[in-house]
């Protein structure tokens, strides 16, 4: 398998210091097991490992758990980890949950404006940057076989029965933030929320074996 030399930004991993794992609660953590499988079983196989994570509208939540994966992924040196995200309909990234990644570390960076905006988000001097725009997750920027869809909320696990190409398919719900929009709670409860699942996905990775 490749090696990588990737270093996650200070900022960042000032940031994954705070990430309590005892504070998960028993019954996440059996909601999270299977993807620690998943992840375990293509490490042992050197296969690639796909993660495509699922939301509505691919606007939020989905977006945070794909950039939080793949800096895991490079924070814990596990190989071969290629994240991605989409929505049962196209949207737009959201601005402020662009700008809760900024906040935590990341460099973001606009590469088109325009009703859907493409962002560049790199967690890493050296790192390739993820491209963060808002597409169905049977995009064509998205892998059409071979990868674990993951639905990171409960209207998109309802509406996506069947996932046409993914191996297997794993429900990791979240709350919306977009409930606190235009509220004086908005910044908080982004933060909240992206703290939540950057905590969850790097105790995933944790319990990886190499």
């Amino acid at each position: 398998m490749t090696q990588s030399n990737t270093t996650v930004f200070h900022s960042i991993e000032n940031e994954i210091r705070s990430f309590q794992y005892r504070n998960i609660p028993p019954e996440r953590k059996t909601i999270l097991q299977p993807l620690i499988d998943f992840i375990q079983e293509k490490i042992n196989k050197e296969e690639e490992i796909r993660l495509n994570f699922i939301c509505t509208h691919n606007s939020r939540r989905s977006h945070l758990s794909q950039v939080w994966a793949q800096t895991a992924a490079a924070h814990f040196n596990v190989k071969n980890v290629f994240c991605y995200s989409g929505g049962s309909e196209a949207t737009a990234l959201f601005p402020v949950a662009a700008k809760t990644l900024e906040q935590s570390g990341f460099e973001v960076l606009p590469l088109a404006e325009g009703k859907n905006p493409i962002y560049s988000i790199k967690y890493g001097a050296n790192a390739h940057p993820i491209i963060g725009f808002s597409k169905t997750y049977d995009d064509s920027f998205n892998p059409q076989f071979a990868f674990v869809a993951i639905l990171t909320c409960s209207q998109a696990d309802r509406a996506c029965p069947f996932i046409a190409g993914a191996e297997k398919r794993i429900p990791i719900t979240f709350e919306d933030p977009k409930a606190f929009d235009n509220t004086p709670q908005q910044k908080e409860k982004y933060k909240e929320r992206s703290i939540q699942i950057a905590t969850e996905i790097f105790y995933v990775f944790s319990q990886i074996k190499k």
